[in-house]
This record gives C-alpha cells, sequence and structure tokens, in this order.
C-alpha cells in the first residue's frame, strides 16, 4: 500500500469519525464544551497515530500507533457512554455508533495481527526499494535501471 487512506481499517475509522463528528456538532452536544473538545482530540487521535504509525515505514512502529488508535476508539466509546449517561445521546443512536466504533476496533485489531504475522518489516528495510512516496513512474525507473 502506498497510503494509509487504503487501508480498510482506516476507511472504518473514517465511517466512525464521520458520525461522531455530525453528532458533535449537533446542539445537544453543545451544552458540554469539555466533552466536545474530548472527543474532537480523541478522534484527531484516531487519524493521528495511523497516519503518523504507517509513515514511520516500520511494521513494528506502524504496529505500536495503531495499538494506539485502536485505544482511541476504545476512549470514544467511553466517551459516548458519557454522552449516553448524560441524556446528550439516545440509546439507540448510542448503540449505532458503538457498532460502528467495534467494528473499526476490530478491522485495526486484524490489521495489528496481520503485521504481527508478516514477513515484510517495512519498507525502511528493503535498501532496494524507493520511498513509498516516490511516484509510481519513479519506482519503475528505478527497477529498470537496477536490471541493466
Amino acid at each position: 500500500m502506498d497510503d494509509f487512506q487504503q487501508f480498510e481499517a482506516f476507511q472504518k475509522c473514517r465511517i466512525l469519525v464521520r458520525a461522531v463528528g455530525a453528532l458533535v456538532n449537533n446542539g445537544t452536544f453543545s451544552k458540554d464544551s469539555v466533552l466536545v473538545t474530548q472527543l474532537r482530540r480523541t478522534m484527531l487521535s484516531i487519524y493521528s497515530n495511523f497516519g503518523e504509525g504507517f509513515e514511520r515505514d516500520g511494521n513494528r512502529e506502524f504496529i505500536q500507533f495503531l495499538s494506539i488508535s485502536k485505544a482511541s476508539i476504545g476512549e470514544l466509546r467511553a466517551q459516548l457512554l458519557y454522552a449516553l449517561d448524560l441524556g446528550y445521546l439516545d440509546s439507540e443512536r448510542f448503540e449505532e455508533l458503538n457498532d460502528l466504533a467495534r467494528e473499526a476496533a476490530r478491522y485495526v485489531g486484524g490489521l495489528i495481527r496481520h503485521l504481527k504475522k508478516s514477513a515484510f518489516r517495512g519498507h525502511k528495510y528493503n535498501q532496494n526499494e524507493p520511498p513509498r512516496s516516490a511516484s509510481k513512474h519513479i519506482r519503475r525507473i528505478a527497477s529498470q535501471e537496477g536490471k541493466t
């Protein structure tokens, strides 16, 4: 993969964050600015750790950051439970969001398990490969040059 956005696990996280983000922008949550701020930080952490871990170009570091991202999903679930208990959220909407969060966490956990089993250690360990950020054209040229 060339970009962390390509992972299905990240796409599941985006679905979750969009759903919670729409809720946070709702007037009901405006009563509790501390909760809104914390929810936004938590959602940002989910994205940030996924992206940062991927850009480290090593599976062990990616796993570490994915673990933090997954933990932030758990934190978000707890915050949504808090919102439910304080009456900012009805039980039906809570269950929908909680299900999205569980699904995102399952996908991130599955990616972690896959990376742990993978023999590929990461792009930074492959000295013959150009960086992931290089365009396909540049990588194709580099591979052709290595054949001559």
